[in-house]
C-alpha cells in the first residue's frame, strides 16, 4: 500500500468505456509523518475521496480488485481514507 495525499483531479472526455463514472484523483506521495515525497500517480476513487485527503493506494492486480473495479484497466486504486497514523521510533 502507497500513503498519499490527493492533491488535483484529471478530466478525460476520451478513455477505456469501462473507465466511465469513475473518478481519477490526482496523489502526491507522502511519508507517514505527512510531509510530501517525489512522485505522483493517478488513481481511481473509490471511496469518495476528497481534495487533501490522505489516501492508502493500492496498485497492480490488487486495484482491479478494489470495490466495482473487476475487468477494469487500472493500476491504482484508492482504497482508504487515512483518519491518523501512528507510528513509533
Amino acid at each position: 500500500m502507497i500513503l498519499g495525499r490527493v492533491v488535483g483531479t484529471v478530466v478525460a472526455t476520451r478513455k477505456d468505456e469501462r473507465l466511465s463514472g469513475t473518478k481519477l484523483l490526482v496523489v502526491r506521495h507522502v511519508d507517514p509523518n505527512g510531509k510530501d515525497e517525489a512522485g505522483y500517480m493517478i488513481a481511481v476513487d473509490t471511496v469518495h475521496a476528497g481534495p487533501n485527503d490522505k489516501v492508502l493506494i493500492v496498485t497492480g492486480s490488487s486495484a482491479r480488485m478494489a470495490a466495482g473495479l473487476k475487468d477494469v484497466p487500472v493500476d491504482a486504486a484508492i482504497v482508504g481514507v487515512v483518519d491518523a497514523v501512528d507510528k513509533t521510533d
